[in-house]
């Protein structure tokens, strides 16, 4: 693990993500000015968003889409974009 407080020059090429696998480990979800809202009773569980969703941020239990797991989620809105009955909003942050 790289010490912080050592400071910036001791961080390594690339970033604290320099090992396959392990970006779940950093919570990157503080980064986004905007997060996405389900509304479960517009969602027909189409899962486009999951198969969009650059950050794996789609949570799907049994087939079915339960929400986002907002420590990963950068708030890209693409999730809503691709969602054909409008079932996913963005609001911003502060909201």
């Amino acid at each position: 693990m790289v010490d912080l407080e050592a400071g910036w020059r001791e961080i390594p090429e690339g970033g604290l993500i320099v090992e396959a696998g392990n970006a779940v480990e950093y919570i990157t979800g503080a980064w986004r000015a905007q997060r996405p809202v389900l509304d479960l009773e517009k969602c027909t569980h189409c899962l486009f968003c999951w198969i969009h969703c650059p950050d794996c941020s789609i949570l799907v239990e049994e087939e079915k889409m339960k929400g986002f797991d907002l420590d990963h989620c950068k708030g890209c809105g693409i999730c809503a974009q691709v969602c054909p009955v409008e079932a996913i909003t963005m609001v911003k942050e502060t909201e």
